[in-house]
């Protein structure tokens, strides 16, 4: 008897993201009742569980550390896309939008992305390994654009209030392109081998546990990750009033809607993350997490510095003291957990506690 072919354009990977574009349009710009914040919600997880699929074919297709840089850069875009896009609706809430995603997005990436991945990792296999050369490359960078775009606008003095002047900023931004251009590279051409995976066995250049997809197969997975992505940022856009509306009923500052975006829009690469991890793949899941805030500032930073020349009110990026310290505490962190190129479960709960009080402090500062 023949064995049936699945058409793949039937499967649940490819329809969930259409279908959450579907929504997306019944419920863009409209107030949603209880019936359509539900079945938005419904549609955004399985839009998020789609994405992570389809990422994950892009990776094993492409191979590392490529696979994991097309999933960090498309979600920075997206992310930057939904900033800009709330941005233009103004507002008082609008002057530090950017820094609270932006920092949301850093804040979840370093501590709660690379957290996980090495609690799971260790919990599974003892010691997660991964390379330090890469990784604290990566870190490295990470901690020079937080304190150019998030830092220093509370320090510098042009301005009054924690801004940075046009000239500063514009310095900021073409810095924090040019260091985001170096990385990636370093990652994908002068010292690619830096950010593969390490297992006990060494360095795993190529994944032997499936034949890669076709390209065909691939290309289809391209493009319903960008189709799903947008679904994801638009379908949280959606729920962001009923987000907020539950925010301020439970007394928590408006920046924590920021944070809830942020947590909901970082979803597709925490799961793949924690994938990863499950696999022994703790440097891809590394990959993740600091490409990901790497790409959040050093996209969305300039992005904002053109966008906001067109807009009204200041742009405020600068941290606030408490913010300040939790971010120097995690740079610090993460240099002695990175150092060693091995880590425990030890490392993975300390990352996630910061991870904890940062969300704690957010909603309760």
């Amino acid at each position: 008897m023949a064995a049936v072919t699945r058409n793949p354009l039937l499967s649940w990977t490819v329809i969930a993201p259409i279908v959450g574009m579907a929504v997306l349009a019944a419920v863009w710009d409209r107030h949603l009742g209880a019936f359509w914040v539900t079945v938005a919600a419904i549609a955004l997880i399985a839009t998020v569980l789609a994405a992570v699929h389809h990422a994950e074919v892009v990776a094993h297709r492409v191979g590392e550390p490529y696979g994991s840089l097309v999933l960090a850069v498309a979600v920075t875009v997206i992310e930057v896309a939904l900033i800009v896009t709330v941005m233009a609706g103004g507002g008082e809430e609008s002057t530090t939008l950017a820094r609270d995603t932006v920092f949301a997005a850093v804040m979840i990436t370093t501590n709660g992305i690379v957290g996980i991945a090495l609690l799971v990792g260790a919990l599974k296999f003892g010691v997660t390994l991964f390379n330090p050369e890469g990784s604290g490359a990566a870190l490295a960078t990470v901690a020079t654009l937080a304190t150019l775009g998030l830092v220093l606008p509370s320090f510098t003095t042009s301005e009054s209030g924690p801004e940075y002047s046009t000239s500063q900023l514009v310095f900021a931004a073409l810095a924090s392109l040019i260091l985001y251009g170096l990385f990636v590279f370093n990652q994908t051409v002068r010292h690619r081998d830096f950010f593969l995976p390490v297992t006990a066995e060494g360095v795993v250049e190529e994944e032997e546990h499936a034949d890669p997809p076709s390209g065909r197969t691939a290309l289809l997975s391209l493009v319903m990750l960008l189709v799903a992505l947008v679904g994801v940022v638009g379908l949280a856009k959606a729920e962001s009033p009923a987000i907020k509306a539950g925010v301020l009923a439970a007394g928590f500052p408006a920046s924590s809607v920021g944070v809830a975006i942020a947590l909901l829009v970082l979803l597709p690469e925490s799961i793949a993350a924690i994938r990863a991890a499950s696999r022994e793949r703790i440097q891809t899941s590394i990959n993740l997490g600091y490409g990901s805030a790497m790409a959040s500032i050093g996209l969305t930073i300039p992005v904002i510095a053109v966008a906001s020349f067109f807009m009204d009110g200041p742009l405020l990026l600068g941290l606030s003291s408490t913010e300040i310290v939790l971010l120097g505490l995690t740079v610090v962190v993460s240099v002695l957990t990175i150092v060693p190129g091995r880590a425990t479960r030890l490392q993975g709960g300390v990352h996630l506690v910061l991870l904890a009080a940062y969300l704690f402090l957010a909603i309760n500062p």
